[in-house]
Parts: C-alpha cells; sequence; structure tokens
C-alpha cells in the first residue's frame, strides 16, 4: 500500500480519471476535481471494499484532463473498454446510464437523450451512437446541459415556434427552421467527437470552422460536476495548509508567522516565527515578501497543498512574484476584509476548480488566518516586554 501511496502523491492537483491496476488488468476506474487529493483519500477510508481495491492493487495510473466535463466523459469510456471489476461489482448494466444519439439515416435533426441500461436493447448500435455507461443520472444531465452551450442542438426540431433552449442561446433554431439540415448535422457530429473523448481530432476541426468554439471549451464551468464526496476530500485528512502573517507592537519588533495546518487542525510543532530583518517599518509588504522567501529557502521542509496569507492584491502578488521565480506551482490564497467587514478570498495561480473548492471550505481558512494572526502578535508583544522569542 505505501508504494501505491508513493505513486500517488506526484499525481497532479488537476482534473482527470485515476485507474487501479493490478498489473495489465484494470480493476477501477474513477474521475477526480483534484486527482491527488481525491485519491490520496482511498488510503484512509476504512469501507471494506476500498481495503480490497487497495490490496488487490499493485499500481495506480492517471489521466489529466482539462476539466471534469472531460473527466467525466473519460471515465466512462474507460469503464465501457475494461468493464473494470470494482466498477461493476455492485451492479449490473441496467442500473448505469447512458446518452443516446441517433445517426442521420433515421434522424435529420437528431440531439442526445439520456436512457437507463435497461432500455439499451430498444436501441440498436446500428442506428445509433451509445455513450457510456455513467454512474449517474442528475450528473449526467448536468453535463448535457453543459455541452449544450458548446454544442448547441434542438430538441424539438420543426416544430413551428421556438423553443425554450433557443431563447435562452442554447438552440440553434431548428425548432424554427433558422439553421440547415447540414449546419445542424455539423454541430451533432462535433458533440459526438467530443462525447467520444477525440478532443484533439475535434480542435482539430474547429480551428477551421468556428475557432470561438475552442474558446468555449477552455472556459467550460464544470462546478456543478463536483460532487459532495470530491469537495468533502478537497481539505482531506493529508491536506496541508500554511498560514502567514505579519505583525508589529507600536512600529517596533516586526515578526513574521507560518503556521500549519493538517486534517483540519493545528500542528503546533510545525510553527515557525521569523523575525524581520530587513524590511522597513511598517512595510509589511516587504516584511512578508521577505517572510516568503526565507521560508522557501527551507527546503527540508515540505511545501504544503496551499499557502494562505493574510493581506490583500498588493500582498498576494508579491508573494506569488516570489513563488513564480522558484517554480512552486503551489496555490496562493489571501484572506482580506472587504465590504460589511466580511472576509474575501484572493487567488494567484488558482485553477477554477480549485478555487471553487477552496471557496467551500472559508471556514477552515478563517481558522488558519486567526491562528497566524494571535502567533505573530504573540511574538511582537513579547519583544517589546524584552522576552527573545526563538528563531
Amino acid at each position: 500500500m505505501s508504494t501505491l501511496l508513493k505513486q500517488v502523491k506526484k499525481f497532479p492537483l488537476s482534473p482527470g480519471v485515476y485507474i487501479f491496476k493490478d498489473g495489465k488488468k484494470v480493476l477501477y476506474v474513477g474521475k477526480a476535481a483534484i486527482l491527488r487529493k481525491r485519491v490520496e483519500s482511498y488510503f484512509f477510508n476504512q469501507s471494506p471494499k476500498i481495503k480490497n481495491l487497495l490490496k488487490n492493487s499493485k499500481k495506480v495510473d492517471y489521466i489529466k484532463t482539462d476539466s471534469v466535463l472531460e473527466a467525466l466523459i473519460l471515465e466512462a469510456n474507460l469503464i465501457k473498454k475494461y468493464w473494470p471489476f470494482y466498477n461493476v461489482r455492485e451492479k449490473d448494466n441496467r442500473s448505469f446510464v447512458y446518452i443516446v444519439i441517433p445517426n442521420f439515416k433515421i434522424k435529420e435533426f437528431p440531439s442526445p437523450f439520456i436512457i437507463r441500461g435497461s432500455e439499451l436493447k430498444r436501441y440498436p448500435s446500428d442506428n445509433f451512437y451509445i455513450f457510456g455507461p455513467y454512474q449517474s443520472y442528475s450528473l449526467v444531465k448536468k453535463m448535457l446541459f453543459l455541452i449544450r452551450k458548446i454544442f448547441p442542438y434542438c430538441s424539438y426540431p420543426n416544430s413551428g415556434k421556438p423553443c425554450f433552449y433557443y431563447q435562452i442561446g442554447l438552440c440553434p433554431g431548428a425548432c424554427i427552421n433558422k439553421i440547415s439540415k447540414k449546419n445542424y448535422q455539423k454541430i451533432i457530429k462535433e458533440l459526438i467527437l467530443f462525447l467520444e473523448g477525440k478532443k484533439k481530432h475535434l480542435i482539430k476541426d474547429l480551428k477551421k470552422a468556428y475557432p470561438d468554439k475552442i474558446k468555449l471549451l477552455s472556459q467550460i464551468q464544470d462546478s456543478a460536476l463536483i460532487t459532495k464526496e470530491e469537495t468533502g476530500d478537497f481539505f482531506c485528512q493529508k491536506f496541508k495548509i500554511e498560514g502567514y502573517d505579519i505583525s508589529h507592537f507600536t512600529g517596533k519588533g516586526t515578526y513574521g508567522s507560518m503556521v500549519v495546518f493538517e486534517n483540519s487542525q493545528p500542528v503546533k510543532e510545525k510553527y515557525r516565527v521569523f523575525k524581520i530583518k530587513n524590511a522597513r517599518p511598517k512595510d509589511d509588504i516587504g516584511a512578508l515578501k521577505e517572510l516568503f522567501e526565507r521560508r522557501l529557502a527551507h527546503k527540508e521542509w515540505e511545501y504544503p497543498d496551499l499557502f494562505l496569507i493574510d493581506g490583500g492584491k498588493a500582498q498576494i502578488n508579491g508573494v506569488y512574484e516570489i513563488a513564480k521565480k522558484a517554480h512552486i506551482s503551489t496555490p496562493i490564497v489571501g484572506m482580506v476584509k472587504g465590504k460589511e467587514g466580511r472576509d474575501e478570498l484572493i487567488f494567484r495561480g488558482v485553477s477554477e476548480n480549485i478555487k471553487r473548492l477552496i471557496i467551500g471550505s472559508k471556514p477552515l481558512l478563517q481558522r488558519v488566518r486567526d491562528e497566524a494572526h494571535r502567533f505573530a502578535l504573540k511574538f511582537s508583544r513579547k519583544r517589546i516586554l524584552g522576552i527573545k522569542p526563538k528563531k
């Protein structure tokens, strides 16, 4: 198991699919909003199914994707290809969910729809494109709504009146003959390529005819596809946060604090305090940059999964530039008092997927910020009282 965990610690903090294997045999395929965090959580799960999976796995691989939406599609295609034991052991084919699109021979203006596995026999592959299996009806419904923003299709072609989706810009107008059969079918062909996971082929086609759609593909807002399970796992037992703050007492004795939280709890033996030496008095930005540079100089301290700074845009930008020069890709988040005294989060170097999950854990970040402030203030006051702090 320890060998597997070492492999997982090298996984990226990005969306994708993970694959547990016994040699070449695929045992389980799953999707994740944040690969490393999702798969790490398996090693702290006590369910018999997970324990058995880890016991029988000799290797775990991953395939990185650009979004959770693409991860969901890839997961289904890999399950269809390998039919892994741990994906299907507690399900039969009847309980899975599939997306069906009629081919152009039987319908000139086809559109995708969702079926249960029990209905598959009614849709022979000669006349229908079948995509799946997917494991959640509601998730697939959300997925199709997202896809519709990129590849708009019509659910009620030739109905003679504008449908609801046409009115909100998600139908190209086949309902009121606003689009030709040729152009409509071109959209459906692109949609099929996307569901097949052939993004490279799709982008090649789009570059020529619809370059704007390539931009849409890179701007997928897929937070609706991040499950509660994945959100809960983001700050999982192995997640590490470092919080930083600067404090001085009446302009004297400037100190920077570094506090550490793991498993949502403070780890006080890892706290550090730095006496600020070079920054001018009351120059919090300069002091913070000095603090961060000196922290990064300690290569023996394992980097966290998140840096939290008590400060606004100027402080975050300063820290981000230092991290960038040091080739540190760890997400950096700032916390500052905004309108009506509410805490606001500021992000640098953070993907949209991770950003949404971080926002959901704001109460924990507030605890880290408050602890960093308390720890910094404690040492700056001790200095005024003549008590020399530890370095």
